[in-house]
């Protein structure tokens, strides 16, 4: 059983971490009892890859684990390095974590036989329940909860912040899709002459304005298609940075299906009642009070 701790690691210099002491050639041969004592290995621990790369750390090495930084302790051996995980509350936190058995870290800490916490897996909702009311029941003080009541309970701030930049992303996909709205009205505006020379060509008033229907679709969608790409790199730019300040896969921007489909829809709709809006005012207007005359 791995419990993890926040602990200080001493390297054992020497070589592989560890200095070996050579008696002199002179020296008596070792007794019969001392040759037959078997060899005591070094117990295992695991730290995290932080660690590893700010103290120069590899899977092999040998430390010295204490619980204050240069006092007497145990020597250990690295036996793996854990990446850390994408939580965010665990973002903005620099101290490193040390994976260690159970009654290695009792002695360690001198804890005894105490925990704060500990986690049991069940199997199916009615075996979760069942030792939800057992562990309740067992005396006063102990409380048990759901894995997930717990994960709800502590993302609260998380969940607000995400609201928050939803709200935000949402009032900023609006006003753009306004100000290409009115872009657009200004455009088909211009096409004044245009849009007379046809009529005076004879063709119709529905063939004018569904051409301009048409236009002004495809240029939302052309649109929609560059905002999407422009967002998806700016996602893999603001990942990219702030996974490297702080050293954690967690991710940061993202663009999902559902935000693509609420920004197109929203372009696609706004950019065709534009363009009919337009469409149909300039249709309805004579041909040569367009010309200006």
């Amino acid at each position: 059983m791995l419990l993890s701790v926040l602990l200080a690691l001493a390297p054992v210099q020497g070589s592989e971490r560890h200095a070996v002491a050579r008696p002199p050639a002179s020296s008596a041969a070792p007794s019969a009892a001392a040759a037959r004592a078997p060899a005591v290995t070094p117990r295992t621990i695991a730290i995290d890859e932080r660690l590893a790369a700010d103290a120069g750390i590899r899977v092999g090495d040998r430390v010295v684990l204490s619980a204050t930084s240069g006092g007497a302790g145990d020597t250990v051996v690295v036996a793996a390095i854990t990446r850390r995980g994408a939580d965010p509350s665990e973002v903005a936190r620099d101290e490193y974590s040390v994976r260690l058995h159970l009654d290695q870290l009792q002695a360690l800490v001198g804890y005894g036989d105490r925990v704060d916490r500990f986690a049991v897996a069940t199997r199916g909702p009615a075996a979760a329940a069942h030792t939800l009311r057992a562990v309740n029941d067992v005396a006063f003080g102990f409380r048990a909860h759901r894995s997930a009541d717990v994960a709800v309970g502590t993302s609260r701030t998380f969940q607000v912040v995400s609201r928050f930049h939803r709200a935000i992303g949402v009032i900023t996909i609006v006003a753009s899709a306004i100000f290409l709205l009115c872009i657009l009205l200004l455009k088909v505006e211009e096409r004044r002459r245009d849009v007379a020379a046809l009529r005076l060509m004879g063709i119709s008033r529905a063939s004018v304005v569904t051409s301009i229907v048409i236009e002004a679709a495809l240029v939302a969608l052309l649109g929609s298609a560059l905002g999407t790409a422009v967002g998806y790199a700016g996602t893999l730019l603001i990942n990219w940075h702030y996974q490297g300040v702080y050293r954690t896969p967690l991710t940061f921007a993202l663009v999902t299906p559902g935000i693509v489909l609420f920004a197109v829809g929203l372009s696609l709709v706004l950019g065709v009642l534009a363009g009919l809006a337009a469409a149909v005012r300039l249709a309805r207007t004579p041909p040569l009070v367009l010309f200006g005359r």
